[in-house]
């Protein structure tokens, strides 16, 4: 990023939440138990003991031998696509805080933060994440290579099935495909089929608030309050109004009109704590009916695309929020998969912040701190093979 570096002020709340579940592969690569904690410790002392930690961006080598993507032990901490591969350690807010920088360019506020990149223009904040991170997480063995000018991410999954997730030199997302055992390939995510990349809100598409002629109950459901057949029944409903053309992920993502075209679930199931991204693992049980019906679709649909969606309450300034509520939508996805088996490349993520308050007011509500999830392969895929 050009520009000068600058290191915000305040500390801001952190979070009370320090546990973590013991299946969680970041807990497993944990080698220093101190570091688990780095409130406990003193900044200037371990400055003293780690040059590098005085800026992210110069981080020394790690030293646990082979590294996924094929990174010896003397490999800068770095991949190509944009993203460093140490982000995924990142523990609490607190770190998240002491790690990001702020830009300028060209008018515009960059704000770098691990895994993510936060765009401020015209009052108006975008956030892009690492799209590979999810990935990296659950399969340590993930192999990263470069082709081109793109930089390829590829895991295996079970019955010989490989996930290739495609990002260019600034990580944004290009492709997402599944290749069989048979060499034959799924294109699930395409996002570069409209041309070279745009910036955010050329992304945003307006379009009429759709009419929604059916009970509220069923637009939005709630997770608490439906059995798995009404929740199946919406992450399989066809759009509440017609949709005219296909549309690039990032347009779904930035335009609220466009999703609100698809029924959603409200898994107000699970909730978190102030500050936190964490899913603790009783609330982890309460995602069991939410996997069943996303499974189930998908068994009957393999191109299936789901997007969980991150949101926050009022309290906090909005990056703070913003990027809360897209670890949240993670971290959801995470389970879904490292619990239930839901395949990780039928989902994507994206936090909103405290936009679309569930509960309005400006205060503290675990209401708000939520997740949604919504199908919106409609959206991606319609009419994509009279486009191709």
């Amino acid at each position: 990023m050009p520009g000068r570096p600058f290191v915000p002020g305040g500390a801001g709340t952190p979070s009370d939440d320090r546990s973590f579940d013991r299946r969680d592969p970041r807990d497993q690569d944990r080698r220093d138990p101190a570091s688990r904690d780095v409130d406990r410790r003193d900044d200037r002392d371990l400055d003293r003991r780690n040059p590098d930690r005085r800026d992210p961006d110069r981080r020394g080598f790690d030293d646990r031998g082979d590294l996924p993507g094929g990174y010896r032990r003397d490999a800068p901490d770095s991949i190509p696509g944009g993203f460093r591969r140490g982000d995924i350690d990142v523990r609490s807010y607190d770190d998240v805080r002491r790690a990001r920088r702020e830009f300028n360019e060209n008018g515009r506020l960059i704000i770098r933060e691990p895994g993510r990149v936060i765009v401020r223009d015209d009052d108006r904040y975008f956030l892009r994440h690492d799209e590979t991170e999810r990935f990296r997480l659950l399969d340590r063995d993930a192999r990263i290579e470069r082709r081109g000018r793109d930089t390829v991410t590829i895991i295996d999954r079970p019955g010989g099935y490989q996930v290739f997730t495609v990002v260019d030199d600034d990580g944004r997302l290009l492709r997402r495909y599944r290749r069989g055992p048979d060499g034959r390939e799924v294109v699930l995510i395409d996002n570069s089929y409209a041309g070279p990349p745009r910036s955010f809100e050329q992304d945003v598409v307006v379009l009429p608030p759709p009419d929604i002629r059916i009970p509220r109950d069923r637009y939005v459901v709630e997770a608490d309050q439906a059995d798995e057949g009404a929740i199946y029944e919406a992450l399989t409903a066809p759009p509440v109004a017609p949709i005219e053309r296909r549309y690039t992920l990032d347009q779904v993502r930035y335009s609220p009109t466009l999703r609100a075209r698809m029924r959603s679930v409200d898994i107000d199931t699970i909730t978190f704590d102030t500050g936190s991204w964490q899913v603790t693992p009783d609330q982890a049980r309460r995602l069991a009916t939410i996997a069943a019906a996303i499974n189930q679709a998908i068994q009957r649909n393999p191109q299936e695309v789901f997007l969980i969606e991150g949101y926050t309450d009022a309290v906090g300034n909005d990056v703070d929020n913003l990027s809360l509520s897209d670890r949240r939508a993670q971290a959801v996805a995470e389970v879904l998969t490292r619990d239930f088996r839901v395949p990780p490349e039928n989902l994507t993520t994206q936090g909103y912040g405290e936009q679309y308050l569930k509960v309005n007011t400006q205060g503290a509500a675990r209401e708000n701190r939520r997740v949604t999830v919504r199908r919106i392969t409609p959206l991606l895929q319609q009419q994509a093979q009279q486009q191709r």
